[in-house]
């Protein structure tokens, strides 16, 4: 645990002038050590799959469940919409109009609103999932119809074998489609969630605003 405690201060060195929300990727953990994360000051948790953190998330403490941030990372299936909305939140993976339909109409049955994020697949990766650069806006237009969800911003996976040329532009792409975004439909998108524990850096001098950190933190 001390290592990881040292990871982090390294870290929040490295990410001082940009202030991101960092957060902690404990999929591979148990709730034993998600409580000892929050003793060391984390409070947003990433998971990549619904029901296995839905499980960790009930065994958890009530104060930590109360003063924490749990973030849905990982492709949601339509079968676990149910499952996710107001459980997590912000989800993440957002990656077609059909699936924020169906997170909306869960919302509104529980009387709640559900934050999400928009997942962009601009280096169209056929193993990804995600919207196109082209097919953002008129996604958009018709998901900002839905009164049950609240697009926050987007995010992106970059692959893994881009080079730091690549990455620039990939991550400086998704910044300028959320501001394209923002400009054109009058609305406020505040979250960019790009780059993970090899590429964060990058993705920070490109305007991310949420890092997903797991291995340079826990090894």
């Amino acid at each position: 645990m001390d290592k990881v405690f040292e990871n982090y201060e390294k870290i929040k060195a490295q990410i001082a002038p940009y202030n991101p929300t960092i957060i902690a990727v404990t999929k591979y953990f148990d709730e034993s050590q998600i409580i000892k994360y929050y003793d060391m000051g984390f409070r947003n948790f990433g998971e990549n799959r619904v029901k296995d953190a839905l499980e960790k998330i009930e065994k958890l403490p009530e104060e930590i469940r109360k003063n924490s941030h749990f973030h849905l990372i990982g492709h949601l299936q339509t079968n676990k919409v149910k499952l996710a909305v107001g459980n997590f939140d912000l989800i993440h993976s957002v990656d077609s109009v059909k699936l924020a339909k169906e997170i909306n109409e869960e919302a509104q049955k529980k009387g709640i609103v559900q934050n999400i994020l928009l997942q962009i697949n601009n280096a169209r990766e056929v193993q990804k999932s995600g919207f196109l650069p082209e097919e953002i806006k008129e996604a958009f237009r018709e998901i900002i119809k839905y009164g049950a969800i609240k697009v926050c911003g987007v995010m992106n996976m970059a692959p893994i074998d881009a080079t730091d040329e690549e990455l620039h532009h990939l991550f400086g792409n998704i910044k300028q489609i959320n501001d394209v975004l923002q400009s054109e439909f009058g609305v406020e998108l505040k979250q960019i969630s790009m780059g993970m524990s090899r590429d964060f850096k990058i993705a920070l001098e490109e305007g991310a605003t949420m890092i997903r950190l797991g291995r340079i933190l826990f090894e």
